[in-house]
């Protein structure tokens, strides 16, 4: 099903694009799908520490949904990171998440675990999420959500996973690799088997694929990245349906183009007071139009065959 835009009836859409000018692109005003994203609201009621304004990110993600809510959106996605801290801190952002009248997702991010073990179990259920990592198809994209806690000292809260977990750390370490911090996190075998189902799936019916993580695993800044990322990009170059790959995590933003496909990070909607990055996601045939707010970069992405 297509929709249409109401901010593009003249065909007429300004991308800003880094370190150039704005730029008018004239595109048929058809959009094959519309989605609203946010990344690291991280909400707390604490005080600003440095860049991070805690509180001050419900009136934030209340101005985003606002705006989410005039535009005809196929779905909502957070990028993980929803709380900052503590599980009471769910309470007063959800009732603020649910005004949004779009479907809606999360992506589970570190610190959405970091609260008293004994809650770690219910985060999901919070969240309104059945499985960790799961995926979306609509209008022939396969959208594959992961977790990148799956592997992690924060997240992974059975016996099995924490074995696991201790397992692949060491091996980083003994790697001596040093942007891959322990709070990080990454893929078990078990979400990679079934990452790599639902890329064979989606190559099958003939759909193209955006994948959304927490956590980055390519950029320029290539820091905080997945334990196991270069496991995951190999993967990844395996299947041409990859369009992109959308995370959140580095409050800052990131993007590289790697063989056809875009790493994009989108920036924290924590950092600041006054500042409220987000974006609304347009696909158009075959580009990709970033809408940003608050700080966001807008961008043009083109979607390689």
């Amino acid at each position: 099903m297509k929709l249409y835009y109401r901010y593009l009836v003249t065909g007429i859409f300004t991308i800003i694009l880094m370190g150039c000018q704005s730029e008018e692109i004239e595109f048929d005003p058809t959009v094959d799908l519309a989605i609203g994203i946010i990344a690291d609201c991280q909400y707390c009621e604490c005080e600003t520490k440095e860049t991070r304004s805690y509180k001050y990110s419900l009136n934030k993600l209340e101005g985003a949904i606002e705006q989410f809510n005039t535009e005809p959106l196929n779905y909502t996605i957070h990028l993980g990171d929803f709380i900052d801290r503590d599980f009471a801190s769910f309470d007063r952002l959800l009732p603020i998440w649910d005004k949004l009248s779009s479907n809606k997702y999360h992506v589970l991010g570190n610190h959405d675990f970091n609260v008293v073990d004994s809650l770690k179990p219910r985060v999901l259920d919070r969240l309104n999420l059945t499985d960790r990592y799961y995926s979306i198809v609509e209008n022939h994209w396969r959208f594959i959500v992961l977790d990148g806690n799956d592997l992690s000292f924060h997240g992974a809260y059975n016996l099995q996973k924490k074995k696991q977990t201790d397992s692949l750390y060491s091996q980083i370490l003994q790697s001596k690799v040093h942007n891959k911090p322990a709070w990080n996190g990454g893929l078990s075998q078990e979400q990679l088997v079934w990452l790599e189902n639902e890329l064979i799936t989606a190559e099958e019916n003939n759909e193209r694929v955006g994948l959304y993580c927490h956590f980055p695993i390519a950029g320029n800044e290539f820091t905080e990245i997945l334990w196991n990322s270069e496991q995951i990009l190999a993967l990844i170059d395996k299947y041409s349906c990859v369009k992109f790959y959308f995370n959140g995590h580095n409050h800052d933003g990131d993007y590289l183009k790697r063989n056809g496909v875009h790493y994009l990070t989108f920036k924290g909607m924590v950092e600041t007071d006054n500042n409220s990055p987000y974006a609304s996601v347009m696909i158009v045939k075959d580009n990709i139009y970033i809408n940003g707010h608050g700080g966001e970069h807008s961008r043009k992405l083109k979607i390689k065959e």
